[in-house]
């Protein structure tokens, strides 16, 4: 990554300053030093605000991929900038809880933006009498269930691969994309509109 200059950008440390006492008044030093302090304005602006170069809710939009790339994450450029903001900012988080429901559905959400759904194939359960039947099915297998307004602006390949890569990695698994239901009206829900007269 590299930053460009910024015209008439002035210096927060001019190197004039810092000058020894006797080439203060020296105008060949003070002129050689006036004309470094355009070359490193941009490096000391960039050093001051390092900080936020780090933070994913502050870093330009060009650093976002680079920060990224820090916590292994792989952004989706055609995603919108907030999602991968979200997602850079979750990265930490989410690698605490790498293959579990609670994190696939978390990184699923802020990958798509949809509401996400697991239906996982085991279970648990307590019986105060042995040889109860166990929960679930002997079969292994996670279902994802994906609910967007149009499917059809999903890329499926890409959801697949997410979920490849952060499910158990014993556990066969479907992706399933279901549209959500349009909102209904206040009519369909049997709600009158108001009545504007009404007082």
């Amino acid at each position: 990554m590299s930053r460009g200059t910024v015209p008439g950008l002035a210096s927060a440390h001019p190197l004039g300053e810092l000058l020894p006492g006797v080439y203060l008044e020296d105008p060949m030093a003070r002129g050689l030093t006036a004309g470094l302090d355009p070359l490193l304005a941009p490096v000391f602006l960039t050093l001051d605000c390092l900080h936020a170069y780090l933070d994913p809710t502050l870093t330009p939009p060009d650093f976002l991929p680079w920060l990224a790339s820090w916590l292994g994450v792989e952004l989706d450029e055609t995603m919108p900038e907030d999602r991968q903001r979200a997602l850079v900012a979750a990265a930490g988080r989410l690698h605490h809880r790498h293959g579990t429901a609670a994190g696939l559905t978390e990184y699923l959400e802020l990958l798509t933006g949809a509401t996400v759904e697991l239906q996982e194939s085991g279970g648990t359960v307590w019986a105060a009498v042995a040889g109860a039947d166990p929960p679930g099915s002997p079969t292994p297998g996670l279902t994802v269930t994906v609910r967007v307004p149009d499917p059809s602006r999903v890329d499926l390949d890409r959801l697949r691969q997410a979920v490849h890569a952060l499910r158990p990695a014993h556990l066969p698994y479907e992706v399933v994309l279901e549209q959500l239901p349009a909102p209904r009206s206040r009519a369909h829900r049997g709600l009158r509109p108001p009545d504007p007269s009404a007082g």
